[in-house]
């Protein structure tokens, strides 16, 4: 027979063990998860300007974290950078999903046999993100738990670069069949070397870049002068600068520094369209590929937690405006 104290100790755990699993873990965790088939293509960047579909078919994924909460909840969109998707993504999920917003993770790479392009920038054409994104919003545009319209993207790097130009109105009119528009932009650190046609001619939504001084892979001056031509076309642009953040700042996973290896950066490039379909590099006046000049090695990447921090601040206060998010 067993002792009163006993008896007491586990009813004392059964209770704790009840309320355990009646209340959720962490408000960080999704409530569900799915992966999603996205039905894409490969294209050069020249097909992809000229609106040319005669492109590789190609099946890339998704994961749709949905939040906790009952309906359609609102969604950003991630595309990560050259590297896949990182430990700064989940990062961003779990405080996206805390706040009652589901997150959808692309992977442009393991669909088209790749793991990294951070060595070779050639194995992919840039652009192709941007279809990726268009077609991940086909998806989104069908499902029963998502707001359509509060859809945010969301991107790092060369996913940042995809991020700033899925706001061109051209690109929208020859590869946006989803009949959804985003509700913002927002950038992370992007490549803003290339100036595109018509790149003042972008969508209405907010678009919010956030970047490093102290970024030598894709630095941010060229992004702040893409700001200013945007302003004077009257767009809706904010750029913040961290004074002391590297690329990749809000990567828990690096040190504070550290030399990207081989990887390739065109952080001295100067690259326009013309004419259009074909990117040029503006010293050769010849067409932009990765052995010209202009093309470097071994930036640096970097972990800043106090920018990390004050990122996380001013996206969520950014998207419960965008998103019209009550409670704090």
């Amino acid at each position: 027979m067993k002792c009163p104290s006993v008896i007491a100790v586990l009813s004392i755990s059964l209770a704790m063990a009840s309320s355990a699993i009646a209340e959720p873990v962490s408000n960080t965790l999704a409530a569900r998860t799915e992966l999603r088939a996205i039905e894409t293509l490969t294209l050069s960047d020249r097909q992809f300007l000229e609106g040319d579909a005669n492109g590789k078919a190609t099946t890339t994924a998704g994961e749709l974290r949905i939040a906790a909460g009952a309906g359609r909840l609102p969604v950003v969109v991630f595309q990560h950078g050259s590297g896949g998707v990182g430990a700064n993504i989940e990062m961003w999920e779990r405080e996206f999903n805390a706040i009652g917003v589901s997150t959808f993770t692309l992977d442009g790479l393991a669909g088209r046999g790749l793991t990294q392009v951070i060595t070779d920038q050639a194995l992919l054409g840039r652009l192709n993100f941007i279809l990726d994104i268009y077609r991940a919003l086909d998806v989104l545009a069908k499902h029963p738990r998502v707001d359509s319209r509060r859809i945010a993207l969301m991107g790092f790097s060369r996913g940042g670069h995809a991020a700033l130009y899925a706001s061109l109105t051209r690109f929208h009119k020859m590869w946006n069949k989803s009949g959804i528009e985003f509700a913002a932009y927002i950038p992370f650190y992007p490549d803003c070397a290339t100036a595109y046609i018509s790149e003042t001619d972008v969508a209405d939504s907010p678009i919010r870049i956030f970047g490093g001084a102290l970024d030598d892979y894709d630095p941010i001056a060229p992004c702040k002068a893409y700001a200013e031509r945007l302003k004077a076309a009257g767009r809706d642009v904010e750029v913040t600068e961290y004074p002391r953040a590297p690329h990749s700042f809000d990567d828990p996973h690096l040190g504070p520094s550290l030399v990207v290896v081989d990887g390739q950066t065109v952080r001295h490039c100067i690259i326009r369209e013309e004419p259009r379909g074909v990117l040029i590099d503006a010293y050769t006046k010849e067409p932009f590929t990765y052995k010209d000049s202009c093309v470097e090695i071994n930036p640096h990447v970097g972990f800043d937690p106090t920018a990390t921090e004050a990122a996380k601040v001013s996206v969520k206060k950014f998207l419960k405006t965008v998103f019209k998010l009550h409670g704090d």
